[in-house]
Parts: C-alpha cells; structure tokens; sequence
C-alpha cells in the first residue's frame, strides 16, 4: 500500500450527498498521486445521482470500517484480504440509526494475499491490489434502466488498473449474490465491522 505523508487541515462532508467538500487540503489518491486541487478530490468521489467510481484519497477522508480474509483453498493462511472504508460520518450516523444513510459510499479494497511463517506463527498479508468494490447508498432515486444500481444501493467493481470505468454490467449478476444472506442489514455484513458497534 502507499504511504500517505500528507494530512488532512480541513474536511467537510456534505450531509446526505455522498460528496466531500475539501479545503486547504493535500493527499495522495488511491494510485499514491499527490492531489492538491480541491475540486479534483470534489469531482471525484461518487455521487448518488451520478457515476459510480473510486473516491480519491479515501485511505486518508475515509473512515476505516474493517478487515476480512478470504481462506486458502487449502484452509492455510488467506487467499484475499478485503479492506473496508466508509465515508466520513457514516459510523455515527449508523450507530443512532442502525442504517446507513443516503449518500454512504463504501469502498472495498480486494488484495491478494500471501501467507508465511512468522514468530507469531502462520501469518497472511496484503500483496497485489485486484481491484475495487463500491457501493452507495440511495434509498430516495429509482435509477430506472440503470443496471448498476438497486435495493437502495449502486453497486460496482473496478479493475485495479482503472478506478473511474467499472466493469460490473449488471448489479444482479455481478455483485448482489454475494450479498444476499445479509439483506436484512442493509444488504451489508455489518457484523464485520466492529466499528459501527456503539
């Protein structure tokens, strides 16, 4: 993963849009690419109304929500580690409600991983980036003839190589099944998130 060396002066997330408002501000986008333009980071982070894509700098303006590791075939260590942000304000808005509220985006970062001895025994790290999962939240706009978006959400994938064109054709197909057993909660596994515990 890069370093980012730069922090955060002034944030302001617009309520409800999804939309990050910054000021005064200097990061390194989701590539390690220094941005110091405001309106770079504004044009794009995702909005509900607008085209899905990875937020820049959301290592940084984003909050971290939590970490999963998909098994090895052969039960040893992990063959993907998922990492989860979410932006900013959607942890307190979720613990008052039980919800996430609209405009939430949600960024998945998928790695493969490797595993390897250690002193504290068999231990898996992150290695090569795949890609992107990202989802926001709209529970108020149909998004009619849209296939990228349903159940209150947009959903997309992005190739590691590109984080503004998703290859995700068809929420239906490519991303809901997986969620599916977690319906009731937003169609999120929230209890992997030990964040979003009050």
């Amino acid at each position: 993963m890069p370093a980012f060396p730069f922090r955060t002066r002034f944030i302001a997330a617009a309520a409800g849009l999804g939309v990050i408002a910054l000021a005064g501000y200097r990061y390194a986008d989701a590539q390690g690419s220094v941005v110091n333009k405001p309106a770079e980071a504004a044009a794009s982070a995702p909005q509900a109304d607008g085209p899905l894509r990875v937020p820049a700098g959301y290592r940084t303006t984003y909050e971290f929500l939590g970490t999963w590791a998909v098994a090895a075939d052969d039960g040893k260590g992990a063959k993907q580690m998922h990492v989860v942000y979410a932006s900013p304000g959607t942890i307190a808005s979720f613990q008052k409600s039980g919800h996430f509220p609209d405009g939430t985006v949600l960024v998945k970062e998928v790695f493969d991983a490797a595993s390897k001895p250690m002193t504290t025994g068999s231990v898996s790290h992150q290695e090569k980036l795949e890609g992107w999962f990202v989802m926001v939240r709209d529970t108020r706009t149909d998004h009619a003839g849209s296939k990228l978006w349903g159940y209150g959400w947009g959903w997309a994938w992005f190739d590691a190589a590109d984080p503004v064109k998703t290859t995700s054709t068809d929420y239906r197909t490519n991303c809901q099944g997986c969620h599916v057993p977690a319906r009731a909660t937003d169609w999120i596994y929230t209890f992997g998130y030990p964040a979003l515990k009050q």
